[in-house]
């Protein structure tokens, strides 16, 4: 029997986690099959919301936030690509990290159109695959139009400042539930995994919780 999921999957655009913890939520699910009916609901979180437009080259960033030395960053990022080879998810050179604020935004737009994941992964895509500015408009509007999104509407969104107040609600919404860190996925509102975890550790974690249901 077919036993409906609800997944909520905190996340931002410029964390790699994130890119690795969606292929394999995915994996997971496929190899579940017909077992379950999966909903997935994506929600923002900002790892740098005071970030401007122009954003910063990743490794002064890294270097300031984690105290890690280029090599280290390097070596980070071959662990990185190594994992996402593995969840089917390319990692391309990856420069520089962006605001991620109007992607959010779009990302609200796209879930009210039922586009909300394929946009997600676009995104993710984009920009860690093929090093794009997930804050520049004309790429959104790109991604948008790929998923079959109107891209004249999501212009329209991103330029009027649609969903800002819906987005900074739910961001507030997810650090009152104590998430600091990403990617947060929440099943059927109860039970936490966190970070970009293998494809067998979503496997078990979602049989257990359909046997417990």
């Amino acid at each position: 029997m077919t036993q409906p999921l609800k997944i909520d999957f905190v996340s931002d655009i410029t964390c790699p986690w994130c890119a690795i913890g969606l292929s394999s939520l995915q994996l997971a699910l496929q190899r579940i099959g017909d077992e379950v009916d999966a909903q997935i609901v994506v929600h923002p979180f900002e790892l740098n919301p005071q970030m401007g437009p122009a954003g910063e080259s990743l490794v002064d960033y890294i270097s300031k936030k984690y105290g890690l030395t280029p090599e280290q960053i390097a070596e980070n990022q071959a662990m990185i690509r190594a994992r996402g080879k593995d969840v089917g998810f390319d990692f391309g050179p990856r420069n520089h990290t962006y605001n991620t604020f109007d992607a959010h935004r779009v990302l609200h737009w796209a879930g009210l159109a039922g586009q909300q994941v394929p946009l997600k992964l676009a995104l993710l895509r984009a920009y860690h695959s093929n090093g794009k500015d997930p804050g520049n408009h004309d790429v959104l509007v790109e991604a948008a139009q790929s998923v079959g999104l109107d891209g004249a509407q999501a212009r329209e969104v991103l330029e009027s400042g649609a969903y800002a107040d819906e987005v900074r609600a739910q961001e507030e919404e997810v650090q009152s539930m104590g998430i600091q860190s990403v990617p947060a996925v929440i099943f059927n509102e109860r039970y936490l995994v966190s970070g970009g975890q293998p494809v067998e550790t979503f496997e078990q974690a979602i049989r257990q919780i359909l046997a417990q249901a």
